[in-house]
């Protein structure tokens, strides 16, 4: 994610667990036990944990959650009438602007399989785990 979006939404708490994840108790003993590396070193160590441990795919669908949440809070439309279907479109092209570049043929995907078989209405995934959200986007190596 270097093209910036890595600063979006709650970083602080990704940049917490991914440190936790590595076994480290804080950024500062990260940092020390790396004390020759520079901080993009240190930076893409981060980045390529979440890609092996699969956090990066996870990402992409509380991502999804959250523009869907912002655009439609009370859940999928019942009606796709014009201004539901212009609230569903911003949702996912919002989604579709945070995915990194690995992810994007995935997204594809998703966005294919929701315009040819729309959820129920009333859908909101609450989170990353959401069943639905894992058929559409499961967890795998891309």
């Amino acid at each position: 994610m270097s093209d910036g979006r890595a600063w979006e939404g709650n970083w602080k708490t990704r940049l917490y667990e991914r440190i936790r994840d590595l076994g480290y108790e804080s950024l500062t003993a990260f940092a020390s036990a790396h004390p020759t590396d520079s901080l993009v070193a240190l930076a893409e160590k981060l980045g390529e944990h979440a890609e092996r441990s699969k956090q990066v795919t996870r990402f992409v669908r509380d991502v999804f959650v959250r523009m869907l949440s912002q655009s439609l809070p009370e859940g999928w439309p019942a009606v796709m009438d014009d201004a539901n279907r212009f609230k569903v479109a911003k949702a996912i092209g919002r989604w579709s602007a945070y995915t990194p570049e690995t992810h994007e043929k995935h997204v594809e995907q998703a966005r294919a399989a929701l315009r040819a078989s729309p959820p129920p209405a009333g859908w909101r995934p609450l989170g990353p785990d959401d069943e639905l959200l894992l058929t559409l986007l499961p967890d795998e190596e891309v």
